[in-house]
């Protein structure tokens, strides 16, 4: 996993790759200011700190599906004596790992 360091390093070449960026103020065009193009780079870099951290979470919510289709995997578990909701959840927690 990257530090917010390293994370800043490739913030700022996208940020860097990207110019000029422009903001748009009471109707007119402006390119950004220094201090614009600094939180920009703060900004990304959180940002992707934050994916690398807590992404998985999300990541997860999607691949488990609904509590709906979970519970109906669980209900035919115990009908058919079958693991397939434990395999499924073990799968989708091996597919996105927790970070360290």
């Amino acid at each position: 996993m990257a530090t917010l360091e390293e994370l800043t390093v490739i913030a700022t070449q996208e940020i860097e790759d990207a110019k000029p960026l422009y903001k748009q103020i009471n109707k007119e065009r402006l390119e950004f200011s220094q201090a614009d193009y600094d939180q920009a780079i703060i900004d990304r870099a959180n940002a992707k700190w934050n994916d690398q951290q807590f992404g998985y979470i999300q990541a997860r919510q999607q691949a488990y599906g609904s509590i709906a289709e979970q519970l109906d995997m669980m209900y035919w578990d115990n009908v058919n004596g079958t693991t397939t909701w434990n395999d499924h959840i073990a799968q989708v927690k091996a597919d996105n790992p927790k970070p360290a």
